[in-house]
């Protein structure tokens, strides 16, 4: 099993060199199909959401991948295949599922909240219990993992479930300036289709890895990680329970994923990519950040730990933002807590600031905004 770890990881770096900047999607990608989870893809057009499936899907070079644009008129012939006119003539509804989503290991459906009620049930059921049900019609679907993709977050309720069967949310936006030159390298590169090696993993091996999962000792972080949800729920990101349940099969991904048969400290870093809106980012960020900064584990993975070096402007107008609210006064309990949790990830983020004469000035504008706050306590 240790070798089918060393091959999922050399996989997934080559996704990581093919598409530069994107180590994080990459990671996150590798963690959702280690724990046989599904992942959402959020961003704008252009960021690279469909080629990073497709390359990573190509590396299951024995799975049949499905990939599918949705629109408002997709039918569910058009994802799960239509009836098989021969049996139909005999009075039986049955499916011909040839190359369609259910006979798939890799599943990518882009746009995905254009999904309608024609499908939505079956999709709900496929997403949450990986079955297939039509009629009488029931079987298992060999989907290793679901990865969904839109540029906008749902705005209709009935969306609201589709979206929680997606575990993991992942923001993916257009590369640092910095990085720009490499982008059109490789970019340039993969259009030209240059050859090069492509490592392969097989999906039973991958499936061996899920099941090998399952086996991590969470026991280590499992106080910890309790009191991280009650924490997140008061700060009013909403946690069910089966979420709560699921998102330990991340944790033990990230434990795996590292050559670890239990989970430590810095495995909870997966817990900053669970957001509803793109307001909890941060939030989420700042909580998470100061649960695992603590863990000096030398097998920790290396997102766990990824902190980007903030602009001290932006910082700066985060802070006077949170000021002007809490000035503004007549603040519910729990936007008091947001505005808390907001000021502490500034607090961490200010840490990470280069230029000294800055990062005094913003400690000191965040030191006298806890004033306020303390003495209205």
């Amino acid at each position: 099993m240790i070798q089918n770890i060393e091959k999922l990881n050399t996989v997934l770096n080559y996704v990581k060199d093919t598409f530069v900047g994107k180590n994080d999607v990459v990671d996150l990608l590798g963690i959702c199909l280690l724990a046989r989870e599904n992942a959402f893809l959020y961003g704008p057009p252009g960021t690279a959401k469909s080629a990073i499936v497709r390359t990573l899907a190509k590396t299951v070079t024995d799975g049949k991948n499905f990939e599918y644009l949705l629109t408002r008129f997709t039918e569910p012939n058009e994802i799960f295949g239509p009836f098989d006119i021969r049996k139909l003539k005999e009075g039986e509804l049955f499916t011909n599922t040839d190359g369609m989503m259910p006979e798939a290991s890799m599943v990518f459906l882009d746009e995905i909240f254009n999904a309608n009620s024609a499908i939505l049930n079956s999709l709900l059921m496929a997403l949450n219990e990986k079955i297939f049900k039509r009629g009488k019609e029931t079987r298992n679907l060999p989907a290793l993992m679901f990865v969904g993709a839109s540029n906008v977050l749902p705005e209709d309720e009935a969306l609201n479930a589709l979206f929680d069967r997606f575990l993991i949310r992942i923001n993916v936006d257009y590369v640092h300036p910095d990085l720009l030159q490499q982008v059109l390298l490789a970019g340039r590169k993969l259009e030209n289709n240059i050859e090069t090696e492509i490592p392969e993993i097989l999906a039973h091996e991958v499936k061996g890895l899920q099941n090998l999962c399952k086996t991590v000792d969470l026991r280590p972080i499992y106080e910890v990680y309790l009191n991280t949800v009650i924490n997140l729920r008061n700060s009013g990101i909403a946690i069910s329970d089966r979420r709560a349940v699921k998102l330990q099969n991340l944790i033990a991904a990230s434990a795996l994923i590292c050559g670890r048969n239990e989970a430590i400290l810095s495995d909870l870093w997966v817990l900053k990519h669970i957001w509803d809106t793109e307001e909890q980012i941060e939030i989420l960020e700042g909580i998470i950040n100061r649960t695992i900064e603590k863990d000096d584990h030398p097998k920790s993975h290396p997102q766990a730990l990824h902190n980007k070096t903030p602009n001290p402007e932006e910082v700066m107008k985060d802070v006077k933002i949170l000021v002007d609210k809490w000035n503004l006064g007549s603040l519910s309990f729990e936007e008091q807590n947001v505005i808390k949790d907001k000021l502490r990830y500034l607090q961490t983020r200010c840490d990470w600031i280069r230029n000294s004469e800055q990062k005094q000035y913003i400690q000191h504008e965040i030191e006298s905004l806890w004033q306020k706050i303390l003495q209205t306590v």
